[in-house]
């Protein structure tokens, strides 16, 4: 996978794509940029989302998601833990053994 572009470069690409000329179309400032045309449209898709032009998730948003679903994992795995040391040990109290 390429290493991603700086954000001050992404920042100023998107700047240049929005402040365009009459008739300057995003092919054009992408190949001048040297990075796709798709590129470019999802760094303005996600600039407009960043800036609540658009609704959609903010990269902060994303990374607080991702942290909070690590850590309901983790929950998880130590509930199943917890749950099965709970009935190995109800197991060695019953009576008879």
């Amino acid at each position: 996978m390429p290493k991603p572009y700086p954000k001050e470069f992404r920042d100023d690409v998107v700047r240049v794509a929005r402040n365009r000329e009459p008739g300057q179309y995003l092919k054009q400032i992408a190949a001048d940029f040297g990075i796709s045309e798709s590129c470019l449209a999802n760094w303005i898709k996600a600039a407009d989302v960043e800036e609540g032009v658009k609704p959609g998730t903010t990269a902060a948003e994303g990374a607080e998601n991702r942290e909070l679903k690590k850590r309901i994992r983790l929950l998880e795995q130590e509930n199943e833990v917890l749950r099965r040391a709970a009935a190995y040990l109800s197991q060695a109290n019953l009576p008879g053994k």
